[in-house]
């Protein structure tokens, strides 16, 4: 994939010429800066997916559900269904390159009652870009609390971690907000980061440990520590450690409004994110299976992070604590771009006047071309999210239940309504041709099944201490979404604007020169 670097000067400034000309005709104008490579649209996609985040910061509780064989089993299986998903989502991104991406999907393709369905598609991916940024500072804050509890005895209770996850939050909102160009280059620096960061955690998993799990232990041995009777309920829990992991790959959607070669450069960013992410991270699953010493101890580690108990176990303190700063690292940067993608979201949403305060969040900066209010709204949102963490033990499974349940319906319904347009579909450069039918019937099928699933109660006997919180969070959602389109948005909101006509796109994108 090019980088900006491989492309001449008037190569890039037809390639502007025409993906702006594209956006116009879709309505908009271009406020956003398109500076991005294909390379970095990919990039971005790859590093919110972060197998280096998703993988370690959930494989405790694959641990307990399912065990050594669903863990290994699962990613391959999520990884293969995801890329159906993927492919049906980056046909119809290349049809409509913009930063709404979803919901903006979902109002073109609607045989009928367009806005209702932009409305909901938007609510719900709204949901699940602000889970999943939590999930994933929330991670980083775990890894980040087991490594100050290891070096300088800074106790991983819940208050410590929240008050971590809060620093992570923002730090991650002042570098969107004051480090545009540096946010950039760490998205592209984060590709290698995760390449060679597994790379380096297997090689040492592999040579360092003075012993081994048998090939039958990683591949075959099923565990189940949820209180629950039934086996395949239990291991169909566990595919939320792949589930989870894979998700975030419509932020090369979302960036789409700032990508050369749009049409093109936003359906690959997405394709090739899944793939590569599908190869590495059953690579580094594999690496940390084989190398468990003390499955239990793992487990019931004082550090609450059992990847990190796995690598002290095998190569020693020291070793343990240089991979667990290379996940870190990992998650920093993973984190750091799930706010950029949520506040383009939030971003392309307001412009739309679809949420509370629109005006507010749909501000753009001048100075760097980045709408700043929508960051700390992405920002703020998912802080709020993580706080039951502060009384329920399970929080964190809920949060990660949430994001792959409002990214994946928000996935879906525009898949499912290319579907209903049959031949009528005009198909952007790049497309499935003839596969395109069949690959957006499993994409649809899959996601009903996981909605389901990741609703269901994770621990027996249910309390209040473990209980799966999900439904409320989404209910909570749909309810008030619902409940204002009911009462007012059905009569004024009509779906994505149109900014005005040619003269007035090209006024405002002269206002911001200035």
């Amino acid at each position: 994939m090019p980088t900006d670097e491989s492309v001449t000067e008037p190569e890039r400034e037809r390639a502007l010429s025409g993906d702006a000309q594209r956006l116009h005709e879709l309505g908009y104008a271009q406020e956003l800066a398109r500076s991005m490579s294909a390379f970095s649209n990919f990039a971005i996609s790859f590093t919110i997916i972060s197998v280096l985040s998703g993988c370690l910061t959930l494989y405790g509780f694959g641990m307990v559900t399912g065990g050594p064989a669903m863990i290994t089993w699962g990613w391959p299986l999520v990884g293969v269904m995801t890329l159906f998903v993927g492919l049906a989502m980056a046909e119809v991104c290349s049809s409509y390159p913009t930063a709404g991406g979803l919901y903006y999907w979902a109002a073109k393709l609607a045989p009928s009652h367009g806005a209702a369905w932009s409305w909901f598609t938007g609510w719900f991916n709204f949901l699940g870009q602000v889970a999943v940024t939590a999930g994933i500072d929330f991670g980083a804050a775990f890894f980040l609390n087991a490594l100050l509890d290891l070096q300088f005895g800074f106790s991983a209770t819940p208050g410590h971690t929240i008050l971590l996850f809060g620093i992570v939050l923002a730090v991650h909102g002042a570098l969107n907000t004051f480090g545009v160009k540096l946010v950039s280059f760490l998205g592209n620096v984060s590709v290698w980061w995760h390449i060679l960061g597994v790379l380096i955690i297997v090689g040492a998993l592999v040579i360092f440990p003075s012993k081994h799990q048998s090939a039958s232990f990683v591949f075959t041995h099923f565990v189940n520590g949820t209180g629950w009777g039934s086996s395949l309920y239990v291991g169909l829990l566990g595919l939320l450690l792949a589930q989870y992991t894979f998700t975030g790959y419509d932020a090369s959607a979302h960036m789409t409004e700032e990508t050369h070669n749009a049409a093109e450069a936003g359906p690959r960013g997405i394709v090739m994110s899944i793939l590569v992410s599908l190869v590495a991270g059953w690579v580094l699953l594999l690496g940390i299976t084989f190398a468990i010493q003390n499955y239990d101890g793992a487990l019931t580690s004082t550090t609450g992070v059992p990847p990190a108990q796995i690598f002290i176990d095998a190569l020693g303190e020291t070793g343990g604590k240089l991979l667990l700063l290379i996940a870190i690292g990992a998650q920093f940067f993973c984190g750091m771009s799930s706010v950029t993608a949520n506040s383009r979201m939030i971003y392309a949403f307001s412009r739309d006047g679809a949420l509370p305060g629109s005006q507010v969040w749909h501000r753009i900066n001048k100075r760097t071309k980045t709408p700043t209010n929508a960051v700390w709204l992405a920002a703020g949102g998912a802080f709020v999210l993580g706080l039951p963490y502060l009384w329920n033990a399970t929080a964190y499974a809920a949060v990660t239940s949430i994001a792959v349940i409002g990214l994946y319906i928000a996935y879906v319904m525009p898949v499912f309504l290319r579907l209903l347009q049959g031949d009528r579909f005009e198909r952007g450069p790049w497309h499935l041709g003839r596969w395109s039918r069949p690959v957006g019937i499993i994409a649809v099928a899959w996601t009903l099944i996981i909605t389901v699933l990741f609703m269901l109660p994770t621990a027996s006997p249910v309390t209040g201490k473990n209980f799966n919180y999900t439904p409320i969070a989404v209910l909570i959602v749909l309810g008030f979404a619902g409940v204002w389109w009911l009462v007012s948005a059905r009569n004024w909101f009509k779906g994505p604007k149109v900014q005005g006509t040619a003269e007035e796109l090209a006024a405002i994108e002269h206002d911001l020169e200035f």
